[in-house]
C-alpha cells in the first residue's frame, strides 16, 4: 500500500511519466497514417501481432492507465480533505492555476476519452483477433482509421477531448518532473519541454482526426 502523501504523489507522477512515452509512440506511429497508408499499416500490424508488444506490453500499459487514474482519484480526495480540515482560509484560485485545480475535471474527460478510444479501436481488435479468429491482414489498419473519423460528431468529440487532454498534460508534465526532483537547475528546459509537448502532441492528434474526416 502507498500510504505517505509524498509517496503517492512520487507514483503518480512515475506512471504519468510512463503514460506520456506511450502518448508520443502512438502519435509517432498514427502521424504516418498522414504521409503513408502503407507505412503506418506496417506499423500497426508489427504492433498488434507482436507477443511481447501484445502480452507484456500491453497488460502493463492498461494497468498504468488503471493506477494513473485511480491515483489522481485518490489524491485529490485527499487534498480536498486535507484544505477542508486544516486550511479553512484557502482560497485555490490565489494559489494555483485553474488548470491545476482541475486536473481531476481534465482528467475524468480525458478517461471518458479513452473508453471512446477502447471501443472504437482495443475492442474490435480483440473482437477481430480473438474472438472471431479471422485471418491476418497487414492491409486493413489504414481503412479502419479513416473510417472512424467519416463521423463529423466523432471528430468533435475527439478534437474537444484532445484539448483536455493538452490542458492535463501542460500541468502534470512539469509536476511529475517536480515530484521525483528534477525541477531544480533544470527548470527552465523543462519547462520549454513540457510546454511543447503539451502543445505538439495534442494538437497532432487534432490534425489527423480532421485530415481524415477531410479526405476519408
Amino acid at each position: 500500500m502507498i500510504k505517505t502523501s509524498i509517496a503517492r504523489k512520487v507514483a503518480m507522477a512515475l506512471s504519468g511519466l510512463f503514460l506520456i512515452l506511450f502518448l508520443a509512440q502512438h502519435f509517432t506511429i498514427n502521424v504516418t497514417s498522414v504521409f503513408s497508408d502503407e507505412i503506418f499499416n506496417m506499423l500497426s500490424h508489427f504492433m498488434g501481432n507482436n507477443p511481447l508488444v501484445q502480452f507484456v506490453l500491453q497488460p502493463i500499459l492498461i494497468f498504468g492507465v488503471i493506477f494513473h487514474f485511480v491515483m489522481g482519484f485518490v489524491l485529490d480526495f485527499k487534498n480536498r480533505k486535507s484544505r477542508n480540515v486544516k486550511y479553512v482560509n484557502f482560497r485555490g484560485s490565489t494559489n494555483a492555476s485553474w488548470v491545476s485545480r482541475n486536473m481531476i475535471f481534465s482528467g475524468i474527460v480525458v478517461l471518458s476519452f479513452l473508453g471512446l478510444h477502447f471501443y472504437d479501436f482495443w475492442v474490435p481488435e480483440m473482437n477481430y483477433k480473438y474472438i472471431e479468429f479471422l485471418p491476418q491482414n497487414p492491409d486493413r489498419y489504414f481503412s479502419e482509421l479513416v473510417h472512424k473519423f467519416h463521423s463529423p460528431v466523432r471528430v468533435i468529440i475527439y478534437c474537444l477531448s484532445f484539448i483536455f487532454l493538452g490542458l492535463h498534460l501542460f500541468h502534470g508534465f512539469s509536476s511529475s518532473f517536480q515530484s521525483v526532483g528534477l525541477n531544480n537547475k533544470y527548470t527552465r528546459g523543462i519547462r520549454w519541454l513540457t510546454v511543447s509537448f503539451s502543445i505538439v502532441i495534442p494538437t497532432g492528434f487534432i490534425f489527423i482526426a480532421v485530415f481524415h474526416h477531410l479526405n476519408g
